[in-house]
């Protein structure tokens, strides 16, 4: 048997735990420190939410409307005549919008109520005659217990009304913060930037400065691409509903128009509001008509329009984008949803330049490909059987055969740049 080596001391504790266990302890308390700085800057935002809500709606009309300011620009404008221009142009377009579909709304409400007391009486003769056996005594009562229901809960619901309307005033002051973010950032948004630039450390400063003109490239073409997808969305869809003969077809195609800024989530609910509109007011058969008028405009936006207007802007791939809309969702609502994928596009662009510009400030002449947690382990790898022992390897080393010789021919004669090693 071989000596015993000589007796140096106790063991260090560090060295008794295995290295697995130590990289898994290391790798969770770091991941610790990112969850509770993740958990930190999630409580500051709640906590300005309506801020940071104002400066995301600001930030994407202001990425909808440069290129308008840009373009007039060109054309001899001036930066203040620019902006101005296209500042009240765009918001007085989007105020147009917005008192017409409530001018609709208006004009058309004593005929929706008159269709919808007729949808319902429909709905009720075509639950009797149903082959669920549903009696009319069993129809009233489940009519009386929803008003007892609302009866008893009268005070919650006016509660919930005087929410609703501080919500409305919150929505209206956002609106406003929304309009001047957009005003400034239109008129000195590059003296903005660079001012910004300044609390960025001198070292990655030139990495940052680069990726930002990239980041805001992908969040103009993610923005100006969702209007033209929601425009012929909404087009397309109000005037399949408008021939089938639903009361309100322009308020539905605008409906349309603002729910496909929410990917996924926001086509399904608004082609579920037209069918229910549908079913309620001229029944079930004009309902099913809309919903296949639905699901047809947005089979093409899936496979035509999204992939012409923003696959080459916006390469995400789907399963990230119905993860960010579900997070977007949960952690702030609708806001959160219409943020999520720009955010995420954005993430992934500057992701991805960074990665290149270190790569080209400090490029590695011999690279690592393909290694695992095994290969880059210090530790010697254990002696089956039959074999003889083997020295450790270390990262980048090619790994060896059951004898120790290299497991491939090309790893003998070794790289093209070295002499041939000896075997």
């Amino acid at each position: 048997s071989p000596p015993s080596p000589p007796h140096e001391g106790p063991t260090p504790p560090a060295a008794v735990i295995p290295w697995g266990l130590r990289v898994a302890s290391e790798a969770g308390w770091r991941l610790l420190v990112l969850a509770g700085v993740v958990w930190v800057l999630m409580e500051v935002i709640s906590a300005v939410s309506m801020l940071v809500i104002a400066f995301s709606a600001g930030l994407l009309i202001t990425a909808l409307l440069q290129p308008t300011v840009s373009r007039l620009r060109r054309y001899g404008f001036g930066r203040g005549l620019a902006t101005t221009t296209v500042f009240i142009g765009g918001f007085g377009i989007m105020g147009l919008i917005g008192w017409f579909v409530v001018w609709q709304v208006i004009e058309n409400q004593e005929d929706l109520v008159k269709q919808v007391q007729s949808g319902i009486d429909e709905l009720r003769v075509w639950i009797l005659d149903s082959p669920f056996k549903v009696t009319d005594e069993q129809l009233n009562d489940f009519v009386d217990n929803l008003n007892s229901w609302i009866g008893e809960h009268s005070q919650e619901l006016t509660s919930a009304g005087i929410e609703g309307a501080s919500y409305l005033v919150t929505f209206f002051t956002g609106a406003v913060l929304a309009a001047f973010v957009c005003l400034f950032l239109l008129y000195d948004g590059r003296r903005i930037w660079q001012w910004c630039l300044k609390f960025v450390p001198l070292v990655a400063r030139e990495g940052v400065a680069g990726a930002g003109p990239r980041a805001w490239v992908t969040l103009t073409g993610y923005v100006r691409g969702t209007v033209i997808v929601a425009f012929i969305d909404a087009v397309g869809i109000g005037i399949g509903i408008y021939f089938l003969g639903v009361p309100m077809a322009v308020p539905l195609a605008v409906i349309v128009f603002l729910f496909a800024f929410i990917p996924i989530v926001g086509a399904l609910l608004s082609g579920t509001l037209a069918v229910i509109v549908a079913f309620v007011t001229n029944g079930l058969t004009t309902a099913l008509l809309v919903l296949a008028v639905v699901l047809a405009v947005q089979q093409l936006e899936g496979n035509v329009l999204q992939p012409l207007i923003l696959g080459r802007l916006v390469q995400v791939h789907p399963l990230a984008v119905v993860l960010a809309v579900t997070a977007g969702t949960l952690l702030a609502g609708i806001p959160g949803a219409v943020v999520a994928v720009p955010l995420v596009a954005v993430a992934n662009t500057v992701v991805g330049f960074l990665r290149a510009y270190a790569e080209q400030q400090h490029p590695r002449r011999h690279p690592v490909h393909g290694s695992t947690v095994t290969d880059l382990s210090p530790a010697v790898p254990p002696v089956l059987p039959g074999e003889q022992p083997r020295p450790p390897r270390h990262a980048g080393q090619a790994p060896s055969g059951p004898t120790g010789a290299p497991s491939r021919p090309e790893d003998a004669a070794g790289r093209p740049d070295e002499p041939p090693r000896e075997s």
